[in-house]
């Protein structure tokens, strides 16, 4: 709830009202009485009577009048208002790969874990859209469906890890599966961002074949090629204890595939060489598949002078019944 008022130039008339009563009290009330000297005051100390403080409440009565009737003619208003918000959304499914190479540490602390924190960013930055996350590496599933629960998703997000899934890549496992949730979405917009950092080569379906049903459902895919260039520091052996035994080796992406995924979805191919890079991919991203908000508000407004004309009329009245009928009685 809200609260101003509908003329407020009125107002200033009430410091200059208030200004000229205290001019009034001071220099022109002093005119309406007469001087009397006395050689003592004892005999009338401590004697004021009933009607003197009657009269002395007669020019605050309408004082107080008056600035109630400035208050009410300046309008005060209460206003209620609901807002409606109808969002065109998007549907965006985070298409992850969680192969061991994502362990690779030329990202910081390594390609998995830096992914994650800009997906977790990107997601944020959008909390008008429905968000769905799945994983693949040597076949795919769905960590989280379409939800705008975007909490769940964050928390889900967080619990991706290594060895969840087979060995492998499987690209086209990780479309399908996206196309999969996204594919009764009456969203304006369908999305999968697809991220892997190596070659199809696991799975049961083509991704070809997860591409074409991508274009059936309407549903455009942005791939990212994630490492960087040259040799990396990545798992090449596994040690008896189940942890990775790290070493330099040459990253192949089959970034062929991956520019034709997306050209024939009309998305888009990115390559990420470091979490910077893959910052400023998601904010691209984030440009190109911006969310139409349209928004509607109910205003209720409520008229609040009444109580001042009242007390204004009050006050009037009360001075008047002083003045003329008790101060009358009295004398």
């Amino acid at each position: 709830m809200s609260f101003k008022f509908a003329n407020p130039e009125y107002l200033w008339a009430i410091p200059v009202i208030i200004i000229l009563a205290i001019l009034w009290f001071v220099f022109l009330r002093k005119q309406r009485f007469a001087k009397i000297t006395l050689s003592s005051t004892a005999a009338i100390d401590n004697k004021t009577s009933f009607k003197g403080i009657l009269l002395q409440t007669l020019p605050l009565l309408r004082l107080l009048s008056i600035i109630a009737l400035i208050i009410a003619m300046a309008r005060p208003q209460t206003f209620d208002s609901d807002e409606k918000v109808k969002t065109m959304g998007i549907d965006i499914v985070l298409s992850m790969d969680v192969s061991a190479s994502m362990l690779a540490k030329d990202f910081k602390p390594n390609r998995m874990e830096a992914a994650k924190e800009v997906a977790s960013n990107f997601i944020e930055a959008r909390p008008n859209d429905r968000m769905g996350l799945v994983v693949f590496s040597g076949e795919s599933f769905t960590q989280v469906p379409v939800t705008t629960d975007h909490l769940i998703v964050q928390e889900q997000l967080a619990k991706i890890k290594h060895g969840l899934l087979a060995q492998g890549t499987a690209i086209g496992m990780g479309i399908a599966t996206g196309v999969n949730r996204l594919k009764n979405s009456d969203a304006k917009s369908k999305v999968i961002i697809l991220m892997t950092d190596g070659v199809n080569n696991a799975g049961l379906i083509d991704p070809k074949l997860a591409t074409e049903a991508a274009n059936q459902f309407d549903v455009k895919i942005y791939t990212i090629g994630v490492g960087s260039k040259g040799k990396a520091l990545m798992p090449i052996g596994m040690n008896p204890n189940g942890t990775f035994q790290y070493g330099y080796a040459d990253g192949e992406i089959d970034e062929k595939l991956l520019k034709e995924v997306a050209k024939e979805t009309g998305g888009k191919y990115y390559r990420a060489t470091n979490k910077e890079s893959l910052e400023e991919i998601y904010s691209e991203i984030d440009i190109l598949e911006k969310t139409e908000i349209v928004s509607s508000q109910t205003v209720r407004k409520t008229e609040e002078f009444y109580p001042f004309a009242f007390f204004s009329l009050l006050f009037l009245l009360i001075e008047f019944v002083i003045r003329h009928l008790v101060i009358r009685r009295i004398s």
